[in-house]
């Protein structure tokens, strides 16, 4: 096993409620009488700021290169030291992520004061819990930023061009390898980290113990949990509410089973399996859809 069944758990059943938590803000997103008077999926405007201009057949590929372009900035980010930019950066992207998510629950006013209020805590006082916390609302305010400018046929070109690139950056290049244990180090780290011991609650790891069992972090990266939940909003608005609860399913069956069949010593890249679970949830709603007649 990658991590023990006890930390293989808490990664799965956090993965999971952000995926479900992502589908009840999507859902909330979407006009749903003007939908019904235009015969299509309508979202409602974010609560500040405008979605990307992109063209849903097309989307995948400025995607992909502000992926690209944001991790060469990273890179630099790190080489020059410039932490302080850093964190300000990745605040302002967990300000804006929880804003949207919030705002389903809230007024808006009040959802930038309270997303200001955790996101100062998560970057500046960072411990795992209340990391881990606001990472269930995070992915859910992207998806509801990104999911209307794609469809099916882009969505999937997307998840197969980040799989092929997640196994190039860990098998291959290795990069994503360093990027992951650097924001580790640097306490700004995307994604859910589960710590082995139950008083190891700061991010911060104590050197002296980096290498015994207590002092292990288990890390699954903030992409192994957007993209899938971007996917299962696509499915969504094209096919409905039931079928979009399949995909978290199978997609965290295929990260489950990446955990359990995974080495404790080995890096790996998750988006492929995940992909593949995502697709697997996908036929499964195309077949029973075609013996339903829907």
């Amino acid at each position: 096993m990658k991590h023990t069944f006890k930390v293989t758990f808490l990664i799965l059943i956090i993965f999971l409620l952000t995926q479900f938590m992502g589908i009840f803000i999507l859902y909330n997103y979407i006009d749903h009488s003007q939908g019904v008077s235009e015969g299509k999926t309508v979202f409602k405007d974010l609560p500040f700021g405008e979605r990307p201009q992109l063209k849903e057949q097309t989307s995948y590929l400025p995607i992909i290169l502000a992926l690209l372009i944001g991790t060469g900035i990273l890179f630099l980010l790190i080489k020059y030291q410039f932490f302080l930019l850093w964190k300000l950066w990745y605040l302002m992207a967990v300000i804006l992520s929880l804003t949207i998510s919030l705002g389903i629950f809230i007024q808006p006013l009040y959802a930038f004061f309270l997303s200001l209020f955790f996101g100062l805590w998560k970057v500046f006082r960072p411990n795992v819990l209340i990391h881990n916390f606001t990472e269930i609302f995070v992915y859910g305010g992207l998806a509801a930023i990104f999911v209307p400018v794609f469809n099916l046929w882009s969505i999937n070109i997307l998840l197969l061009l980040i799989s092929v690139y997640d196994m190039y950056a860990v098998w291959k290049s290795k990069h994503m390898v360093f990027l992951a244990k650097s924001q580790a180090k640097a306490n700004i780290f995307a994604g859910l980290l589960i710590p082995y011991s139950k008083h190891h609650l700061s991010l911060k790891m104590d050197k002296s113990n980096r290498k015994k069992e207590k002092g292990r972090t288990a890390l699954l990266g903030g992409g192994d949990i957007g993209f899938p939940l971007i996917f299962t909003g696509v499915v969504l608005h094209s096919f409905g509410v039931w079928q979009s609860l399949i995909i978290p399913i199978f997609s965290g069956a295929a990260l489950f089973l990446l955990l359990i069949k995974g080495n404790k010593d080995k890096f790996y890249p998750a988006m492929p399996f995940i992909t593949l679970g995502c697709w697997l949830g996908l036929a499964v709603i195309w077949l029973i859809s075609y013996f339903l007649g829907l």
